[in-house]
Parts: C-alpha cells; structure tokens; sequence
C-alpha cells in the first residue's frame, strides 16, 4: 500500500529560516544550469573536454538535490521556497540536459518528449492531489530518478565504441521505469482523490444532505 501523507493544508506553517543550507543548495543547483548548457552546447557538443566539464556539474547538481531535502527534514529547515523551487530546479536542470541531447542528436526527441511529458504530467498531478495529501516517493520512482540521472550522465560523456551502445541500455531502462512509475502515480492520485480524509469527508456531508429535489410541491 502507498504511503500517502497528511493533509497539508492541515500542516502548521514551518518558521524555519528562508536563509539556510538546504535552499542555498537549491539555488546554487538552478544556477548551474545555465553553466550546464553552455558547456554542453559549446561547439555544437564536438568540444570533449567541455561536456566532461558538464557531466562534472550535471553531476553535482544531482548530489545536491539528493541532500538539500535530506538537511531540510532532518534538520527541521523545510520552507515553502524549498518546496516550490527544489521539483523547479530538479525539471530544469533534466529538462535542460534531455534538450540539449536531442539538440547536439545524441538522443532520439520521442524519447526527451516521452520524458518531458511524463514529468510534466505528474508536477501537474501533484498539484490536482494537493488538497488530498502528498503521494509519498515509491521505489520505483526512486529507481527511476537514480538510472535517469546516470543515463543522461553517460550520455554527456564523449563516449565511443561499447560504453556508447551501452548506454543506450541504460536509457532504455530509464525511459521503462518512467513511464511505469508515470502511470503508478495517476492511480495513486485517483486513489487518494477518491480516499482522502477530504474525500470521505465530503462524501459523509454529501449523503447527510440527501437528495435534493426529490420532493415536488403538489398544491394547487
């Protein structure tokens, strides 16, 4: 069964600090993107040393959007600027990685679209549930988030010969595992629309009301 958190809108507002490790770790991993693109892009992706430099900081962004939520929730330090900007930084820097691929023809489009959609698609969901509770990360998404990472990280690399073919297996079982866990999390949000302390809730009032226009006036 999928762990489905509380309520948020019956979350107590958090005082931490705006100002503190965890979101400065968000901000320094959407900074990097611009930097990210610049090196991949360079010279229309044929400078190696330059996509060696972007898989070193594509890499780093990945480590710190791994511990900036780790710090906040250990440390008590979750603010709401990290809850909005830390999924904003992490589509930024993926998005901006899957693009540029496809851009440089290192990979296919239907398979960034594929990826895109599907990210899209669930940070859309995410805000359709809000109101019901927070769907708690699966392993499989988790799977998905580790092997995309590396996926794309082989793919930066100049790489040739084995490792090259090699790695489009690795993106193969990327591009699974992300339309798989897609799919788990639209029936884990109709789910919980459906099952939610909100929902019940609503439903009780609803049947407490009763049928509304079942009677009809019949004096003249």
């Amino acid at each position: 069964m999928s762990a489905v958190a509380p309520d948020p809108a019956a979350t107590p507002p958090s005082s931490a600090r705006l100002l503190n490790v965890p979101n400065a770790l968000t901000v320094l991993r959407l900074a990097v993107v611009p930097v990210f693109a610049v090196l991949l892009l360079s010279d229309g992706g044929m400078d190696d040393d330059r996509r060696v430099w972007a898989t070193v900081f594509f890499a780093l962004a990945i480590i710190t959007d791994r511990y900036d939520g780790l710090i906040a929730r250990r440390t008590g330090q979750v603010t709401e600027f990290g809850k909005l900007a830390d999924p904003i930084a992490d589509k930024a820097l993926t998005g901006t990685a899957l693009i540029g691929l496809s851009v440089l023809a290192l990979l296919p489009w239907w398979v960034t679209l594929a990826i895109l959609v599907r990210e899209v698609g669930v940070t859309l969901l995410r805000f359709w549930v809000i109101r019901h509770g927070v769907i708690a990360a699966s392993r499989g998404g988790k799977a998905k988030t580790v092997v995309q990472a590396l996926a794309i990280g082989l793919y930066i690399l100049p790489l040739t010969g084995l490792l090259a073919t090699a790695r489009w297996w690795v993106m193969a079982v990327a591009l699974v595992l992300t339309l798989l866990t897609g799919l788990d999390y639209v029936y884990r949000a109709l789910t919980l629309r459906r099952t939610s302390a909100r929902a019940m809730r609503a439903a009780a009032a609803r049947r407490a009301a009763g049928p509304t226009g079942s009677r009809t006036d019949t004096a003249a």
